[in-house]
């Protein structure tokens, strides 16, 4: 049979129109693009996913970068839990507003990364998140997630589709148990699946406290990487706790994890404080640089214990006298 020859189409760049990023959360998850969120089993990756689109459903963001206007419909689709008993009390324990929140109904047919229904569901719904949790479940019958020419055409495809609708899409994906290799190689299935994403973000414990989780950027296309961050899973749930100093080498445990920069920043707050005391802020920042703190670490445990700035004489001074020891 004679090979069907495709007709060349020459695009010039002066016919193309530019346009900027847009984010749903800054520098994580950019809207029209492919995101994903690996980490081990049970290290807490479809906690943050779901806890996040409660709060999206509701108009609200985890911090100040993950800024709405308005509530956003969000599509899960979630291949190793129960709808009813454990995805629907998850989302209603993260006050969710479950109008928002959408699934598509695979009891006849399965979904995979390239089907149709997808952007059918984008359209009809106007979600601005679509969630496959996990990767290897949406590959579709005989993808072998290990061959590099078939994970590099599927994820294309989403990656095309996240582009015409502007949707985020968001992968979550398993940790394989290479250890002693770097987190893109750690990824389950062929690398193609980390290339092709703009964004791939590290969920994992931290060491020496068993309910904290850190969330480190391991790969950003777009924009500077974020700054690590953490949550908490305590007895009244999900609980985010901002910036963290960690790396993705302590999480993944092949460095022993430094204390908590933010908490060493507070004890350093702790230790300067007293009665009446106001100290020039440029002093601090340069006694916490030697302390291995950054400076936005410090600002952050500044926000936590309530310590106001003040300025004298053009100087900027922080009131160190109230802060509870």
């Amino acid at each position: 049979m004679e090979e069907q020859k495709t007709t060349l189409k020459i695009i010039q760049m002066s016919e193309v129109e530019a346009s900027e990023i847009k984010w749903l959360w800054y520098p994580f998850i950019p809207y029209g693009k492919l995101t994903i969120i690996q980490g081990d089993p049970g290290d807490g990756k479809s906690t943050l996913i779901l806890n996040i689109a409660a709060r999206l459903s509701r108009g609200e963001g985890l911090d100040e970068d993950m800024l709405l206007d308005a509530p956003i419909n969000v599509i899960y689709q979630t291949a190793e839990d129960g709808l009813a008993d454990t995805v629907k009390p998850r989302l209603e324990s993260a006050n969710a507003d479950c109008n928002r929140i959408s699934i598509i109904d695979e009891s006849e047919k399965s979904i995979s990364m390239i089907d149709e229904r997808l952007e059918q569901a984008i359209e009809k719904t106007g979600a601005k998140l679509l969630i496959l949790d996990p990767i290897q479940a949406y590959l579709g019958s005989g993808t072998d997630m290990n061959r590099a020419n078939e994970a590099r055409d599927m994820t294309k495809k989403l990656g095309a589709l996240a582009e015409r609708t502007g949707c985020a899409i968001v992968l979550i994906g398993h940790m394989n148990k290479a250890g002693g290799n770097k987190a893109a190689y750690r990824g389950m299935g062929s690398i193609d699946f980390f290339a092709v994403a703009r964004s791939v973000v590290l969920v994992g414990r931290i060491q020496g406290n068993d309910n904290m989780r850190a969330v480190v950027q391991i790969k950003n296309n777009l924009a500077p990487f974020g700054h690590s961050k953490a949550f908490e899973l305590t007895e009244n749930g999900f609980v985010w706790c901002g910036d963290y100093d960690i790396t993705a080498d302590e999480v993944l445990g092949e460095m022993v994890p430094k204390a908590s920069k933010l908490e060493s920043a507070k004890k350093l707050l702790r230790e300067l404080s007293g009665p009446d005391v106001k100290m020039l802020s440029n002093e601090i920042v340069a006694m916490a640089e030697e302390e291995g703190i950054s400076k936005r670490t410090l600002e952050s445990a500044k926000k936590e214990l309530g310590i106001k700035a003040k300025r004298i004489n053009n100087n900027w001074y922080w009131d160190l006298s109230d802060i509870q020891k």
